[in-house]
């Protein structure tokens, strides 16, 4: 089965597509994605990030299979720290939240909020749960996953192997956003 999906920022000045199907599809918990994700939503005009829950809905594609089709121009990065790893990458005309970058991998993370509404497919898996204090807001509809699990990374692997084991680069985010770090 494939797909092809196209992903715009609020006011359409970004537009993405990504081709295929994701490599899985997940709610991320972790305390890094719930920190970026409030530094997000409290840019102006901002959209919601966070589901009811606190998650970060993301769906996970191979880096070779994201483009974007126009508006590079306008995407921004941030990272939590100097030294990490992963940046968020934000259209600034409209502060909307577009993606995720593990600089180092293969996959990017697109967020969950692009999709229109009714159009984003349920997760198959909550991940990071372990750094909640209060779990009870999580329901049981797909695994809960304290970290990353074995088939978590089973999926990546199985991606970056079918990709002959390339690291694409996304070299069409120039710039940085000020998301007003304290």
């Amino acid at each position: 089965m494939n797909q092809n999906i196209h992903l715009r920022c609020r006011c359409g000045d970004v537009e993405m597509a990504a081709a295929g199907l994701p490599i899985m599809r997940t709610e991320c918990h972790c305390t890094s994605c719930g920190i970026a994700a409030g530094m997000m939503e409290n840019l102006p005009g901002a959209l919601k990030l966070r589901e009811a829950n606190g998650g970060t809905r993301m769906e996970v594609y191979r880096k070779d299979r994201v483009r974007c089709l126009k508006g590079a121009d306008r995407l921004r990065e941030f990272r939590l720290t100097e030294k990490a790893k992963t940046r968020r990458v934000v259209a600034s005309c409209c502060n909307t939240p577009m993606f995720l970058d593990f600089i180092n991998g293969h996959w990017i993370d697109l967020y969950g909020p692009l999709w229109p509404d009714g159009a984003l497919p349920p997760p198959q898996m909550r991940t990071m749960v372990g750094d909640r204090d209060d779990r009870s807001a999580l329901s049981d509809d797909v695994p809960n996953l304290k970290t990353h699990s074995f088939r978590f990374f089973l999926r990546l692997i199985g991606a970056w192997i079918a990709m002959g084991f390339r690291h694409p680069h996304i070299d069409y985010v120039k710039g940085e956003l000020d998301v007003g770090r304290r």
